[in-house]
């Protein structure tokens, strides 16, 4: 199971290292970050609705499922609250850096959990979160040089960024990999909780900044029945 989640894993890892690599020699206009978080708030809707839901219900543990989505959102509301308050106290392109790397490090956790629950679940959930890891590292890369950092540093800082998804990966899938029954049940919702927190308060949110076009809008829907199409014509089993 490592040697399939480390895999599976430099995906997400090689599209932000390519994304920070793209943005700091050609940072990304306005619109086109906005284009993609659309893109990448639909792909990650999907494998939620798709794979992560759905397996929730399967499992029929309520008491579990609530347990682990409110544990999910409250752990994305601390993180969101003391992302905000390093921000502000650094003023500086290390705390923005922080709160890139603490995002990318549950996305990762979550990339271990899904494969714990099925290789199927994981490969989906891998797709998803390598489309998001992109555009994070163009926008990181944006971010970074509008704060004065220079290219070398940018490039670097989004390098070693890129590393954590593969670290929280191998970190949830040797931690939970025997989890079963209700603590599974837990585990998959606080996912859930994350995943609808990644798509709801941060890609959509960031998207939303720029004036929108319909085609920018459509993209999320594109990203969506993308996904979707992908589960569904894959092979069973």
């Amino acid at each position: 199971m490592i040697a399939t989640v480390v895999s599976f894993a430099l995906a997400p890892l090689l599209a932000m290292a390519g994304g920070g690599l793209f943005g700091a020699f050609k940072p990304p206009t306005p619109r086109l970050g906005s284009a993609m978080q659309h893109f990448a708030a639909g792909v990650v809707f999907s494998a939620l609705a798709v794979e992560i839901l759905p397996d929730i219900m399967h499992r029929q543990a309520p008491l579990a499922a609530l347990g682990g989505f409110t544990a999910g959102v409250l752990l994305m509301l601390a993180l969101r609250s003391a992302g905000c308050r390093l921000e502000k106290a650094s003023g500086s392109p290390l705390g923005m850096t922080l709160v890139v790397g603490t995002d990318v490090l549950i996305d990762g956790l979550l990339i271990g959990v899904a494969f714990t629950a099925g290789t199927r679940e994981g490969v989906l959930v891998t797709i998803a979160l390598a489309v998001e890891m992109l555009s994070l590292g163009l926008a990181t890369a944006a971010s970074l040089a509008r704060a004065g950092a220079s290219r070398t540093r940018t490039i670097v800082s989004v390098s070693v960024l890129a590393l954590l998804p593969m670290l929280g990966a191998v970190v949830g899938s040797l931690a939970l990999g025997d989890l079963s029954g209700r603590w599974m049940e837990a585990v998959l919702a606080f996912a859930a909780a994350a995943f609808l927190y990644l798509v709801t308060e941060e890609l959509l949110v960031e998207a939303h900044e720029v004036p929108e076009a319909p085609w920018m809008t459509a993209l999320f829907f594109a990203g969506f029945v993308g996904l979707m199409m992908l589960d569904m014509l894959a092979p069973a089993g």
